[in-house]
C-alpha cells in the first residue's frame, strides 16, 4: 500500500532525533537512510552530539510526514536506539506581519545547515503561564512589543548565529523549538546568554533540555563515531 503524502498547509514538517550507538548500528545502513529522504526532496541535518543524552543528531525536514516517518524508521532500522525527539512545523508568527516575502519564506522553508556554521544547539521552549506572569493573558499589543523587542536583541547576533523557529503546539510538549547554528559554540552560548535578559525572555519563557552538537555530513559524523 502506497502512502498519500500529509504535511502542513503553509511551511514543511520538522523532526528533531537524537539516538546512541548501539551494538547492532550499521553506520552504512544510517548513511542511507539520511539519503534516501534527501532523494526525496528532504533537508537532513546530521550532527554529532555532546555529552551524555545521545550520540548523534538530527534534524530532517520537508513537506511530508511520511518522508519523515520513514528516515526515522530508517535510522532505528540501521541500528539506532532513540533517546529523544521533537517534532514541530515551520511557521510564520502573528508577531512577524509585514516582513519582506523573502524574510517570511525563509523561515517557512529554511535551508539547512547555514554555510559555515557548525556549531548546533537545540532546545524546546514554552510561554509561561504562572500567575503574574502568564504570557496568554496579555494583549496582542503588549506581546507584539515585546516579541519585537526580543527579535531587536537577536539580530545583534546576525552573522555569527543563525535561529530557526519551529511551533510545536499541540504536537509536541513544548509550544516551540529553538535550533541554533553558530560559527563557534561561544557565539550559541553568548546568544542564549544575552537574550534571556529580554523582557520577554526573563518573564515569560520556560526552557526544555539542551542539546548541543558538531555539524557534518552524515558519512562524516557516523565515521567520528565508529571511532567510540
Amino acid at each position: 500500500m502506497t502512502s498519500v503524502g500529509l504535511g502542513p498547509s503553509t511551511g514543511w514538517s520538522v523532526l528533531h532525533l537524537f539516538a546512541r550507538l548501539g551494538p547492532a548500528t550499521d553506520p552504512q545502513a544510517v548513511v542511507a537512510a539520511v539519503k534516501a529522504t534527501q532523494g526525496e526532496g528532504h533537508q537532513v541535518v546530521t550532527f554529532a552530539v555532546l555529552g551524555h543524552k545521545a550520540d548523534v543528531g538530527f534534524m530532517a525536514l520537508g513537506p511530508d510526514l511520511w518522508s519523515l516517518r520513514d528516515f526515522q524508521a530508517g535510522v532505528q532500522g540501521a541500528g539506532l536506539e532513540l533517546s529523544g525527539s521533537f517534532v514541530s512545523l515551520t511557521e510564520v508568527s502573528e508577531y512577524a506581519r509585514g516582513m519582506p516575502e523573502a524574510a517570511l519564506d525563509a523561515r517557512l522553508h529554511p535551508r539547512l545547515p547555514p554555510e559555515g556554521k557548525r556549531a548546533i544547539c537545540f532546545y524546546p521552549m514554552s510561554k509561561r503561564r504562572a500567575e503574574g506572569h502568564n504570557w496568554y493573558a496579555l494583549a496582542y499589543e503588549e506581546r507584539l512589543a515585546l516579541m519585537r523587542g526580543h527579535g531587536a536583541v537577536g539580530r545583534t547576533f546576525a552573522g555569527r548565529v543563525a535561529q530557526i523557529i519551529t511551533a510545536s503546539t499541540g504536537l509536541d510538549d513544548y509550544e516551540w523549538g529553538v535550533t541554533l547554528f553558530g560559527n563557534h559554540p561561544d557565539d550559541l552560548k553568548d546568544a542564549v546568554y544575552t537574550m534571556r535578559f529580554d523582557e520577554g525572555s526573563a518573564h515569560y519563557a520556560d526552557f526544555g533540555p539542551f542539546y548541543t552538537g558538531l555539524v557534518g555530513e552524515a558519512e562524516e559524523v557516523m565515521d567520528r563515531m565508529g571511532r567510540q
